[in-house]
């Protein structure tokens, strides 16, 4: 299997899934994606990983807001399925579990986001855009790359 990476894609930050693909035989191509960091050719379904629910956070309650709304109306629009993959140590495994988070920076920016309402836009953003939000560890990651992206 090859795994189309995004040249967007920060080196020495995916260390973890870049070993994992190594050993499980699996090929990495870096291309301009046009949404998510990880696709293969062909395929209709994109993952767009996240370090943690900070991120995404920030994502969709901070200032990268406009630009991760038009990203997930995109996907819809070339018709692929973009699947947010958190990675996360806080035991976080559905967007239900996000309700408890707590923003440990709250005064970080003017549009700041708590749990309850950061699980309510993940799920307008679900129904709206069809995008999903998936959790896992960081040592999971690689595997759940793989996973989703062939079908499981």
């Amino acid at each position: 299997m090859v795994i189309l990476e995004d040249t967007r894609q920060q080196a020495g930050k995916h260390d973890l899934k870049h070993a994992y693909w190594s050993e499980v035989g699996v090929s990495i191509e870096r291309t301009k994606l046009p949404v998510g960091d990880y696709a293969v050719w062909g395929g209709t379904v994109s993952v767009d990983t996240k370090q943690d629910v900070e991120e995404i956070a920030a994502n969709i309650g901070g200032r990268e807001h406009a630009r991760f709304r038009e990203e997930c109306k995109l996907a819809k629009r070339l018709g692929a399925v973009l699947v947010i993959l958190v990675e996360n140590r806080d035991g976080y495994t559905c967007v239900a579990d996000v309700t408890a988070w707590v923003n440990p920076n709250p005064h970080k920016t003017a549009r700041s986001i708590e749990g309850p309402r950061l699980a309510k836009a993940m799920r307008t953003m679900s129904e709206r855009y069809g995008v999903r939000f998936e959790f896992c560890t960081p040592e999971e990651s690689g595997r759940r790359v793989l996973e989703i992206l062939d079908g499981r």
